[in-house]
């Protein structure tokens, strides 16, 4: 390659204005999500690298479903009238009316092609100076895909599509892709001459290359890249298809670069997770958005993370993470949820059916099970009893969530209610089965329960008829209290 062509513009025009009608939705079929990225983001990801000076969308039906899907600040052009794939190229032109270099097509669907085919495309095509080149891709299958029809040195005769071959045309293996590279006077130029005279009465946008031929210019086909890449989407089955490529592509990668993964085909990684060296991720797990783990941590069976930071060295078993950050070293679950703007220190532990909300656990603190803790601080060293709960929603207040702060140190018992707003001191301990609503000071025990009472012979009481009362009033062995629980007791026992 020559270093004019190296330092040529590159323009990328992705088509994505067809309605998809096989996918059987309101959504366009570009706009429904892939792996947590819409389908045509896939092909914006992938075309990135590429460092185009211009990244043009051309949108048509649906087409702010499609608008609302792509990145912020990415340039479209509408397609009034679905007339072909040449029509929605000629949607794009206007604002290719001053550029000076290579214009790579790109459909919308093709999630699938790889950075490394599309830069060969654009390589090869500047090797040659050439006036249009199609990526040619080979395939032993019969797919309905055009054939791309070339000679021994590699120049590019014509396209045929699937519905205008004969049975000699449908015979080649190599088909057309979808992937496209045109000098850009070239396309300005051979664009309004594109006719509807074919099968399906449409503008071709294969029919460029046939008029760049027409006109002396070279014109090359690109056989390169894999089969699979030729998949493109029609239908909610090849959805599937392309999902389970695109998350092998991924879970191979992570591997590669020190990952474990036990059994990767039940794993969902989404592509803008990272994860650190000799860290194993367990069956069953599902990893999103802008999710980071650390080195050597442990993750699942069957646990989620959404945008959730641990740190090096942490567990996290069968649980449920949302927005939340993992300390080094800290331990979650089995069977906890961590909600948004959950924070756990280093060593930090929360333990079996244990949920968090907006809390920061200090460091080497536990909430080992049975707990919801929510709108709280919680210092070092503390341990939260079973079945404690922070009663953090106060409405008679005015002011929303109301906040516990719990000290480093504190030994709260099992069945506690924190009616914050509340503060619990440094080293104090509160009783089982209290409800606090008072703030309690350092070193304190707290306790705030009824006294206990208990009925000798409630039993045999209870089986006995009570004649006495009928006669004489009440029996001087009760007093008015013990009728008052014995009472409160038998009805219960009715119910």
């Amino acid at each position: 390659m020559s270093a004019s062509s190296e330092h040529r513009p590159l323009a990328v025009v992705v088509l994505a204005a067809g309605k998809g009608t096989r996918m059987k939705s309101a959504l366009p079929k570009v706009a429904h999500l892939v792996l947590g990225r819409p389908v045509v983001g896939w092909v914006l990801a992938h075309a990135a690298p590429l460092m185009a000076t211009s990244t043009i969308v051309v949108v048509g039906h649906g087409a702010e479903d499609v608008e609302a899907a792509l990145p912020a600040g990415t340039s479209t052009a509408v397609q009034e009238s679905q007339r072909g794939s040449g029509d929605a190229l000629a949607a794009a032109l206007p604002q290719l009316a001053d550029f000076t270099g290579d214009v790579l097509v790109i459909n919308g669907d093709g999630a699938l092609f790889s950075t490394a085919t599309m830069q060969a495309v654009v390589d090869e095509h500047r090797a040659h100076r050439a006036a249009a080149s199609a990526l040619a891709i080979r395939s032993d299958d019969d797919l309905p895909y055009g054939r791309i029809i070339s000679d021994m040195d590699g120049k590019l005769l014509r396209i045929v599509e699937a519905a205008d071959a004969s049975p000699e045309e449908l015979a080649v293996r190599d088909l057309n892709a979808g992937v496209y590279c045109f000098d850009a006077a070239t396309l300005r130029d051979a664009v309004p001459r594109l006719d509807a005279r074919n099968a399906q009465g449409e503008l071709y946008i294969t029919d460029l290359l046939a008029i760049a031929s027409g006109d002396g210019g070279t014109t090359r086909a690109v056989v390169t890249g894999d089969a699979e890449e030729l998949l493109g989407i029609n239908t909610r089955a090849d959805l599937a298809i392309v999902e389970e490529v695109l998350q092998r592509r991924i879970n191979t990668q992570h591997m590669l670069n020190g990952v474990t993964m036990s059994q990767p085909a039940t794993i969902t990684i989404e592509p803008d997770v990272r994860i650190g060296a000799d860290t194993v991720i367990l069956p069953g797990c599902a990893l999103r958005g802008a999710t980071t783990i650390g080195a050597g941590t442990t993750i699942g069976p069957r646990t989620t993370l959404v945008d959730t930071h641990v740190e090096d060295g942490a567990g996290i078993v069968e649980s449920t993470c949302l927005q939340a950050r993992v300390g080094r070293n800290a331990s979650v679950g089995p069977y906890a949820y961590l909600r948004p703007d959950t924070i756990l220190s280093e060593d930090a532990k929360v333990g079996t059916f244990v949920e968090l909300k907006k809390t920061q656990l200090g460091p080497r603190s536990k909430v080992p099970h049975l707990s919801y803790i929510g709108d709280a601080t919680v210092g070092s060293d503390s341990n939260i009893g079973a079945g404690n709960i922070t009663a953090n929603y106060r409405p008679e207040l005015g002011r929303g969530k109301q906040p516990t702060t719990i000290g480093s140190g504190v030994r709260t018992g099992s069945d506690n209610v924190f009616v914050a707003p509340v503060t619990i001191g440094d080293g104090s301990f509160t009783g089982a089965g209290s409800i606090i609503v008072q703030d309690v000071p350092a070193g304190s025990l707290a306790i705030a329960r009824a006294r206990q009472v208990n009925l000798q012979d409630y039993a045999q009481r209870l089986a006995q008829p009570d004649t006495t009362r009928e006669h004489s009033g009440d029996s001087p062995n009760r007093s008015h209290a013990a009728d008052g629980v014995i009472g409160t007791a038998a009805s219960d026992q009715h119910e």
